[in-house]
């Protein structure tokens, strides 16, 4: 006899030393989120629009004739509104990196998972799938209808516009995504001429999948088994963080009544155990089981059951945002706003701060230019012609300005010597590029002894002296 190994019953000892049968693997159930209403809800559609229209719109928007945001990894450089980015430049991904990992942390322990519930790019694909899915199917309870119904041509023809919109909308994300690394109007032009790279090809079909899989197959199994923030974000949170909460001592206990009865005196609480705010869950978790490690911070429970409060003429706020404390009643909600100060966030928010401060005042010194030099490893040094000592260097100047410029290279630190530079001395390098240039230093023997000396390379632009570099090397005498 073969069976499922989810099928396969564990007997475990329960604290009252009772023997209980579980399941450690459970089938998965599908689930159908309700459509809500509400100042959440309305909250999350804007923040839907917002960073749909910048991901779609922003490999669009054109600045300095080129694309204002492009990660041109064929041609390893960076396009950011008004700044090039070369290789050279790593550090600031990695302070770009460190300011999003510290800040993460300041916003959870402040905030909870109001970042997973609003602006998560799994949650805001979700929910233009489900809207899609609305769409076409109904609400939750005409698509539970039409999953349970046999096979039919509604059916077919349901789940086959459906899926087609999914997937149509899934390759534009694609081709979007790929648009941030090759040019989108380039890309553009070779799908609609049919001359797309094998490249391209790939990533733009592979982000599709993805983005289809993700929200239109697995949903919340996503945050709840694939997602690390789920897992850790307990690290973060503290009794003053900010969380949905189903306030028991005022709901419970629970049960159905008729509006307008005295149901405090049939002992019971403002909760008419609806379930109204389970069905609304994008995760299928029931809230008034307090809380739970697959909560997305969405607040359609808060939404769902203020509906409900409303309509029983009850006081709003059963399920709200809120924190432990306060649910405790150590300290009154209208004081959790302050708690946002606590020392915990400070120093979140001051290392932010710092990262931030230096970064930024680091881009504003940063001038337009880098050099690499590279001396001679054959012959460290040799005798000229008229018996002069010489080294030979190379010279990578980048240019990372978005104009060309024609550079002047002179030398100081060696006094008497004398720099011969290939081709006519005037380096033109153009916008966003490199140019390698050879470079001799002659120098008197009597004047450069044994063993090295310190010298310096100056590279200044000639058509705006303020771009400026100058670079350490060294002199090999004998």
């Amino acid at each position: 006899m073969s069976k499922k190994l989810r099928d396969i019953p564990v007997t475990v000892i329960k604290d009252d030393g009772e023997y209980e049968e579980i399941h450690l693997y459970s089938k998965h159930k599908k689930i159908y989120p309700r459509w809500v209403n509400g100042l959440f809800n309305r909250w999350r559609i804007l923040f839907v629009v917002i960073t749909q229209l910048f991901f779609y719109g922003m490999p669009w928007l054109q600045m300095n004739g080129r694309q204002a945001l492009l990660f041109n990894i064929t041609e390893h450089t960076f396009y950011i509104y008004g700044f090039v980015f070369l290789p050279q430049d790593f550090i600031y991904l990695t302070a770009l990196l460190l300011a999003s990992a510290i800040g993460l942390f300041a916003w959870t322990t402040a905030g909870g998972r109001l970042w997973c519930g609003y602006a998560c790019p799994q949650t805001v694909y979700t929910e233009i799938f489900l809207w899609i899915e609305k769409w076409v199917e109904g609400d939750r309870m005409a698509r539970i209808k039409l999953d349970n119904a046999p096979t039919t041509a509604r059916k077919i023809r349901l789940k086959a516009i459906k899926h087609s919109i999914w997937i149509i909308f899934s390759l534009w994300t694609g081709f979007t995504f790929v648009g941030y690394f090759t040019p989108i109007r380039t890309l553009w032009t070779e799908i609609t001429q049919f001359g797309l790279g094998p490249w391209e090809t790939f990533w733009v079909f592979f982000y599709a999948f993805a983005t289809y899989g993700n929200a239109g197959w697995m949903r919340e199994q996503v945050c709840k088994y694939m997602c690390p923030y789920a897992r850790f974000q307990s690290t973060m949170f503290d009794a003053d963080t900010l969380i949905i909460s189903y306030d028991a001592e005022r709901g419970d206990a629970r049960g159905s009544r008729k509006k307008g009865t005295d149901y405090k005196a049939a002992g019971l609480g403002d909760c008419i155990d609806c379930t109204v705010c389970v069905q609304v869950c994008p995760v299928g978790i029931d809230i008034r089981d307090g809380l739970q490690y697959e909560c997305i911070g969405c607040a359609a429970c808060i939404d769902a059951c203020d509906e409900i409060m409303d309509k029983m003429q009850y006081p709003r706020g059963l399920i709200r945002y809120t924190t432990e404390n306060a649910l405790e009643h150590k300290y009154p909600e209208r004081d959790i706003i302050k708690k946002i100060t606590r020392p915990r966030v400070v120093m979140y928010l001051l290392v932010l701060l710092i990262v931030l401060g230096t970064t930024i005042g680091s881009l504003v010194l940063r001038k337009p230019i880098k050099v690499n030099i590279s001396r001679d490893r054959v012959a460290m040094v040799r005798e000229a012609d008229d018996g002069w000592l010489e080294n030979s260097y190379r010279l990578q100047i980048q240019n990372a300005d978005e104009k060309a410029h024609s550079y002047i290279i002179t030398t100081d630190g060696l006094p008497g010597s004398r720099t011969i530079i290939e081709g006519t001395g005037l380096i033109f390098v153009p916008a966003t590029s490199s140019q390698d240039i050879g470079v001799r230093i002659q120098i008197d023997p009597g004047k450069a002894g044994p063993g090295g000396h310190e010298m310096h390379f100056i590279i200044t632009a000639s058509d705006n002296p303020a771009i400026q570099t100058r670079e350490k090397s060294s002199f090999i005498g004998r």
